[in-house]
């Protein structure tokens, strides 16, 4: 059986719905829980049922598609993830006879932009994962308000640190960029959380070598004094030992430029740019590097590409850690922090 959780409202606010199958044969999904109106929930059961037909839905791994609803009258865009409740699932391993109920759950938003917080919702469908529990009861007082928050609890974090920190965000892109550890105090539970997603948003974890990020890592856990703290105790955070370079300071003004639209997928795509530009820094100074192992000129590019672009303290750290076992590179990067302490 499948939970199918979906919805938006006529006046473009984010909903929820949720439904599920009796039969894995046929895919006859019946609702669970929707606050769309009864046509377009139909329409939405319908589409679900298509993709379930199709095998298009791999358990756990969210997809977002544009989907065309009578109500409100314009396509929305619709993340859906097909679900099991893992004790249920782990009972069906062992008794091949019974079949494991499995669900569909459905965020509908005003466009497709919802595929840019794609991961954000696989990880709060994986929370509801792990608390389903289809008694009348627990449907009512965890499952339901849960999928209803899922637009304020996973969409909304960046913006709201965002809005939090200012013109101080500088300080924590800084922080995402280099690794450095960041200790948050006096902060209620959903201001440590927001701060905690966004570090992780901001950082290039996946984007750059496991073993560089986790070199750099440690790097920056060894130098305790470098460990930045957030203090929420008051109504503007205050920071201490944070760090910061002009490169971060510029996309500080992106965000803070944004507040007031007010949108949340335009300070994730903000930040996704803010990430793409220090990986094309980083693979420009890696190209120079290697240029440098064979021309002094090249040497002296390197030294300007540092200088200028703003972000050279951390990018100098970064190829340091991945160019460790290479002797021509690292004598290079040697050079190289001598003429940037200098």
């Amino acid at each position: 059986r499948s939970l199918q959780q979906g919805a938006d409202s006529g006046d473009g606010s984010p909903s929820s719905a949720a439904a599920e199958t009796p039969s894995s044969e046929d895919f006859s999904l019946s609702l669970l829980d929707t606050n769309l109106p009864a046509e377009a929930e139909t329409e939405l059961r319908s589409f679900i049922a298509k993709r379930l037909t199709k095998g298009a839905l791999f358990e756990g791994m969210g997809n977002v598609a544009s989907v065309g609803l009578s109500i409100p009258e314009y396509r929305v865009g619709c993340y859906y993830c097909r679900l099991q409740q893992e004790n249920l699932l782990e009972m069906a391993t062992l008794e091949s006879d019974i079949n494991a109920p499995e669900y569909v759950v459905c965020f509908l938003g005003g466009s497709e932009k919802e595929d840019t917080f794609r991961l954000e919702l696989d990880k709060y469908i994986q929370s509801l994962k792990i608390n389903l529990d289809l008694e009348q009861k627990t449907l009512e007082t965890y499952v339901n308000p849960y999928l209803r928050s899922w637009f304020e609890n996973a969409i909304c974090p960046i913006q709201r640190v965002v809005q939090l920190f200012q013109e101080k965000l500088a300080f924590l892109l800084h922080a995402a960029l280099s690794y450095t550890p960041v200790e948050v105090k006096n902060a209620d539970e959903r201001t440590e959380k927001d701060i905690s997603r966004f570090l992780a948003a901001a950082s290039l974890q996946g984007l750059i070598q496991e073993g560089t990020m986790t070199s750099l890592c440690i790097a920056m856990t060894e130098e305790q004094h470098k460990s930045m703290t957030v203090d929420c105790s008051g109504p503007q955070p205050r920071l201490h030992n944070a760090g910061s370079n002009r490169f971060c300071e510029d996309w500080m003004h992106a965000f803070v430029n944004g507040t007031e639209g007010g949108n949340p997928f335009l300070f994730r795509q903000i930040l996704e740019n803010f990430k793409l530009k220090a990986i094309q820094d980083i693979n420009n100074l890696k190209r120079f590097i290697r240029q440098a192992e064979m021309n002094h000129y090249a040497l002296f590019k390197c030294y300007l590409f540092l200088k200028n672009c703003g972000s050279g303290d951390i990018l100098l750290k970064i190829v340091k850690v991945e160019h460790a076992e290479m002797p021509e590179a690292r004598n290079v990067v040697a050079v190289l922090e001598e003429f940037m302490r200098e």
